[in-house]
């Protein structure tokens, strides 16, 4: 019996047909059962070439599953097994999902965690993102150390293309692709095993590093000769199929229909619609989905959509906007292009390393989440936002001090709530607290690009307060002698990128 351990994949492969076209006309899946009936899982199946056929299951509990499986093909169908989950290990939490559908059925919380995500099993994520459209499809050498540069960094999730890119700075042909044939002679009923085998470990070393793989199926940035941007609705459901039967197993797998959706004008919102039920009739696991903007927003509010995956719509408001799409959508929100730190001539790419790391404080403590880039042209032969390879901006360790400060406070942290009480607190700076922004044990008051030599508070009533004045660019924490209550004065710096924290004695 093989043993596998709760939440990893388990990699099933069988030998079957090689006649005719076997990853379009047979079909294969297998119906898994925990072995006291408690819970079943079917799954669908996909073809490798050489006559190997995959079908990845990721165990949601312990105990014996039994499998069967089923098939056109008579070498495959009748087959069946049995496999032993053993309890997930140290830092295994299971797939990321929308903390509300965690914890559907718990008293825990409000309605604060609509915006929030968290682990299968319970525990509280925070994505700290970033943006590597291309790497996979890069040199070996330049994703191995994509993979270095990721190991040391403070980002826990990727957003990455499976096809390849063709746009400012990328112009290179990829020595793999997707599919058998060549450039203007794809055979989109036939993939090709090694670019997929590559993703595939690809995949799993982000998941060792416990990073997210943010996955994105399609988007405009096509070279003529490729034409993947312009496959026909049923080459897009194919593909679409496959791809989610190969990868759903992954815990570490979101899935983004499209980057910059507006730029793909052949399809229709309903096209859309159609791609999203694809998906989710091929992951049985439920992994988050969304679509991603150019310069329309789309309507997350459609039920598939289990997060915001927003780009800036404004010159200067980005992280700001957070707030209104919290309210627009009742999802977690996701800066997922906020603008990149770097010098290119594009007004996205070339934003400072002060200004992107304002924006991550700025957008976490309006409640939402944002994803890094960077784009500097004179660091060397890879820009990191397209090929990967290494980071040069002064704004990833910010980010890292960022997150590791959000991690060690309250899991629920959220914004304060702009009420007429409120108001002194939160009219001129972004103010979160616990309880979704209800509390008062714990509250981060940040002064963004304003620069105070000092702030004059009222603290809630009833309680003393040990204040802190965190300086987000040094990464520093001062922590003022003794406790306070009632109308105190803080003393500040007098410069940009200033927080205070009051956390109740």
């Amino acid at each position: 019996m093989m043993t596998i351990e709760q939440y990893k994949v388990c990699d099933l492969e069988f030998v079957g047909t090689t006649e005719g076209n076997p990853y379009a006309d047979v079909t294969v899946s297998a119906t898994f059962t925990r072995e006291d009936g408690t819970d079943q899982v079917v799954v669908g199946g996909f073809y490798r070439g050489g006559g190997s056929y995959g079908i990845r299951f990721m165990p949601r509990s312990t105990g014996v599953w039994n499998f069967s499986v089923e098939s056109n093909d008579p070498m495959l169908s009748g087959t069946s097994g049995s496999i032993e989950v053993t309890p997930a290990t140290a830092g295994n939490h299971g797939r990321v999902l929308r903390t509300t559908d965690v914890r559907s059925g718990d008293a825990f919380g409000a309605s604060g965690e609509s915006f929030t995500f968290s682990y299968e099993d319970g525990t509280p994520f925070l994505p700290f993102g970033t943006t590597c459209y291309a790497w996979t499809n890069q040199p070996e050498a330049v994703q191995e150390q994509t993979l270095e540069t990721l190991a040391a960094s403070p980002f826990n999730k990727v957003r990455m293309c499976v096809f390849p890119k063709f746009y400012d700075y990328n112009l290179a042909d990829p020595e793999l692709y997707a599919y058998q044939g060549e450039p203007e002679h794809f055979d989109h009923e036939r993939f090709n095993e090694p670019f997929w085998a590559n993703l595939d470990r690809r995949i799993e070393q982000l998941d060792d590093l416990g990073i997210q793989a943010d996955v994105i199926l399609l988007h405009p940035y096509d070279k003529e000769k490729w034409g993947f941007s312009k496959m026909t609705k049923a080459q897009d459901i194919f593909y679409l199929t496959y791809v989610a039967r190969r990868y759903s197993a992954y815990k570490n797998v979101w899935w983004s229909l499209a980057n910059e959706y507006d730029l793909l004008p052949a399809k229709t919102l309903e096209d859309w619609d159609q791609y999203a039920r694809v998906i989710m009739a091929n992951d049985p696991y439920g992994h988050l989905r969304s679509i991603h903007n150019c310069i329309t927003i789309f309507d997350y509010s459609r039920p598939w959509c289990t997060h915001c995956s927003l780009q800036r719509v404004d010159l200067y408001r980005t992280a700001e906007c957070v707030t209104e799409w919290r309210e627009d959508y009742g999802k977690p929100v996701v800066v997922d292009e906020c603008a990149y730190e770097g010098n290119i001539n594009w007004g996205w790419g070339n934003i400072t390393g002060e200004e992107m790391t304002r924006r991550f404080w700025e957008g976490c403590l309006r409640g939402g989440y944002l994803t890094h880039g960077e784009t500097f042209v004179d660091k060397g032969p890879q820009i990191w936002w397209a090929h990967g390879g290494e980071l040069h901006g002064e704004s990833p360790e910010r980010i890292a001090f960022c997150r590791k400060f959000l991690e060690e406070g309250p899991a629920d942290l959220g914004p304060l709530a702009h009420t007429p009480e409120n108001h002194a607190a939160t009219w001129d700076l972004t103010v979160a607290a616990d309880g979704f922004g209800t509390g008062t044990d714990y509250q981060l008051l940040y002064f963004g690009f304003f620069r105070p030599s000092y702030r004059e508070l009222d603290l809630p009533v009833g309680k003393r307060y040990q204040i802190d004045v965190v300086d987000t660019w040094n990464m520093t924490i001062d922590t003022l002698p003794g406790t306070f209550e009632g109308h105190v004065r803080v003393d500040l710096p007098g410069k940009q990128y200033v927080l205070i924290r009051l956390r109740a004695a």
